[in-house]
């Protein structure tokens, strides 16, 4: 199934989960919006490298790539460092 197609709705309330790899102990985070949720995991985790983080929203779950290509849409609603 491919997500290009379908509206993605910044706003929603998102929980975002960070594990280290090969670990079993999972961080989990709720946002009040996914931007935020968004911006978080690109922004402030960038250079964790060992970090796998994952996006939960209503019922649909977005992988690291999946983050990134909603981070990099022209319909991302929050400011981006420059």
């Amino acid at each position: 199934m491919s997500r290009q197609n379908i509206a993605f709705d910044y706003s929603s309330p998102a929980e975002l989960y960070l594990s280290k790899r090969r670990r079993r102990h999972t961080e989990y985070r709720r946002f009040a919006t996914a931007a935020e949720a968004i911006s978080y995991a690109v922004e402030e985790l960038r250079g964790l490298r060992s970090l796998t983080a994952w996006m939960q929203v209503g019922d649909e779950r977005f992988s690291s790539e999946e983050i990134e290509t909603l981070y990099a849409a022209g319909e991302y609603p929050l400011r981006k460092p420059e």
